[in-house]
């Protein structure tokens, strides 16, 4: 059975949904159990308040919150965090610099690694902290996977849409009022059942 974690940090949800279609698209592959957690808020009430956030974080406030020590238990972790000036939030940078004991022993040498984003814009920043994550993810000795071109929608031109090679995206607009399109949430599957399909194979 592999073990994967799907983690994540999301202000308004984009990444939430997101992170929920890479969960559905990893328990497609058989013997694969899933869970999806979330990393510490470091924002306080009135500061989401005042980023018009509250409301949309009740939508996941029942995910449980990851602590460091539980990340060497899975076999794979997909990470999931918003663009902020094309680099990682602060809530999952914060979250992964609190990891340095377990990198010095070593305990996700050889686990399987991937990240998914959201920016506000077309341009802003999706693949610069997709491989941006992705040096952390060395550093922890991980098998870093992306989402190749057999995913028939990274191909798609009709729209104005996320996806990337480095990782499954979506834009959320400036005011954050633009969800995941249908051809994002397909990407994000595509990645969990990625994900899940190379892990089954290196656990094997």
């Amino acid at each position: 059975m592999s073990k994967i974690y799907v983690v994540f940090y999301s202000l308004y949800g984009h990444v939430y949904k997101m992170a929920e279609e890479v969960v559905k698209g990893a328990k497609e592959v058989e013997n694969t159990e899933v869970s999806l957690f979330q990393v510490p808020e470091l924002m306080s009430d009135e500061q989401l308040k005042n980023a018009g956030a509250a409301e949309a974080k009740k939508a996941f406030t029942n995910i449980p919150v990851i602590t460091p020590e539980m990340l060497p238990e899975a076999n794979a972790i997909i990470f999931g965090t918003p663009t902020r000036f094309g680099n990682m939030a602060s809530q999952m940078k914060n979250f992964l610099d609190q990891t340095s004991s377990i990198w010095l022993q070593g305990k996700l040498v050889g686990k399987v690694g991937s990240v998914f984003t959201s920016t506000a814009t077309q341009h802003g920043g999706q693949e610069t902290t997709l491989t941006s994550f992705h040096t952390v993810l060395f550093h922890h000795g991980m098998v870093v996977v992306g989402v190749p071109y057999s995913c028939g929608e990274l191909l798609n031109m009709k729209e104005i849409t996320g996806g990337t090679p480095y990782g499954a995206s979506t834009l959320a607009d400036a005011d954050g009022s633009r969800m995941p399109s249908e051809n994002e949430l397909k990407i994000a599957r595509f990645q969990g059942r990625h994900v899940a399909g190379i892990t089954a194979k290196l656990k094997n």
